[in-house]
């Protein structure tokens, strides 16, 4: 799908803010949660976790840090597949 926003002419002038209006969107869906972690690293095309945990910190977003709970359930994985 492709959406089409019309920017100001002084928010245009910034190097390439068609990534920026969709960094900017990435991190405010991630943070009301209605944005999975997986669909940020595909809408940004992250390879990794690591990219997207990178890009994450890099615009200050703790909000689904790694839990206790995030870690017994790979830890319950991880014993699965041993």
């Amino acid at each position: 799908m492709e959406i089409t926003v019309q920017l100001p002419d002084d928010l245009a002038m910034y190097p390439n803010p068609a990534r920026a209006a969709l960094e900017a969107f990435a991190v405010e869906g991630y943070r009301s949660g209605a944005l999975s972690a997986y669909q940020i690293r595909l809408l940004l095309g992250f390879e990794t976790r690591e990219e997207l945990d990178g890009f994450l910190k890099d615009h200050e977003v703790w909000d689904h840090s790694y839990s206790v709970e995030d870690l017994e359930k790979d830890a319950v994985a991880f014993d699965r597949q041993a």
